[in-house]
C-alpha cells in the first residue's frame, strides 16, 4: 500500500480562522479527494498534542492507494488537481505532503 499522508498547520487567525479552515476542509475539500480514481481510504485526524514537544500541526490525512502507480494516476487525476486548486486557496502553504510505503519487512523481528 502507498499512502499520501498530509499534515496541516494551523492558520494564522487563532480559533476563528481553524473553524474556517476544517468547515471548508470537510465541505469543499474533502469531496473532491473523494472522486480521485484508485484511492482507497481517506482516513483524517485532529492532532491532539506532540508528546515532548510544541507543534502547530494541526490536522493529518491519509489517503491510501494500492501501490505508487496508483496513487501517480490518482495525483494526475482531474478531481485531484480540482482538489490541489481548492488547498491552494483555503490552506495556503500550511500543508506538508508526505508519501508513504508500507514497510512489513522492519516489523518481521517484531
Amino acid at each position: 500500500m502507498t499512502t499520501l499522508f498530509v499534515l496541516y498547520h494551523h492558520p494564522d487567525g487563532g480559533p476563528d480562522a481553524l473553524e474556517t479552515f476544517e468547515r471548508r476542509y470537510r465541505d469543499e475539500h474533502l469531496p473532491l479527494v473523494a472522486q480521485t480514481p484508485g484511492l482507497r481510504a481517506t482516513r483524517v485526524w485532529r492532532v491532539a498534542e506532540a508528546l515532548g514537544a510544541e507543534t502547530d500541526v494541526v490536522l493529518a490525512c491519509a489517503m491510501d492507494f494500492d501501490d505508487r502507480p496508483a496513487l501517480d494516476a490518482g495525483l494526475r487525476s482531474e478531481s485531484m488537481r480540482a482538489a490541489g486548486r481548492n488547498l491552494r486557496e483555503i490552506a495556503p502553504g500550511l500543508a506538508t505532503f508526505l508519501v508513504v510505503e508500507d514497510a512489513p519487512d522492519l516489523l518481521s523481528g517484531a
